[in-house]
C-alpha cells in the first residue's frame, strides 16, 4: 500500500464517521448535531488522521510509531469525551 492510499483510507474513514450521525440524525430525534458539531468533529477526525499519517511518513522504528499513534488516538479520544459530557469540567464541556 503506498502512502497516498493510506492517506485516502484514512480519510474516507473520518468522512465515514461523520456520516454515521448526518444518518442517525434522519432517523431519530435523539440525535441532533448542529453544524458547529460537524466542523469539530471533522477537524478533530481529519486532523488526528493527518497526524497519524505523519507519523506513519516520518518515523521509521516501530515502537516509536505506536507510542506515537496511541498518543494521538488517546489525545483524540480525551478530547471528545471533554466535548461530549465533560469528564475534566472545562468550560468547553458539553453538558
Amino acid at each position: 500500500m503506498t502512502a497516498n492510499q493510506r492517506l485516502t483510507g484514512i480519510m474516507m474513514a473520518a468522512a465515514l464517521l461523520l456520516l454515521m450521525p448526518l444518518v442517525a440524525m434522519q432517523f431519530t430525534t435523539e440525535v441532533v448535531w448542529t453544524l458547529s458539531d460537524f466542523v469539530i468533529a471533522g477537524f478533530l477526525l481529519f486532523g488526528t488522521g493527518l497526524f497519524v499519517e505523519l507519523v506513519l511518513r516520518k518515523v521509521k522504528k516501530t515502537s516509536t510509531r505506536i507510542i506515537l499513534c496511541t498518543g494521538i488516538l488517546l489525545a483524540l479520544l480525551l478530547v471528545w469525551a471533554e466535548l461530549a459530557v465533560g469528564i475534566f469540567g472545562t468550560p468547553f464541556a458539553g453538558n
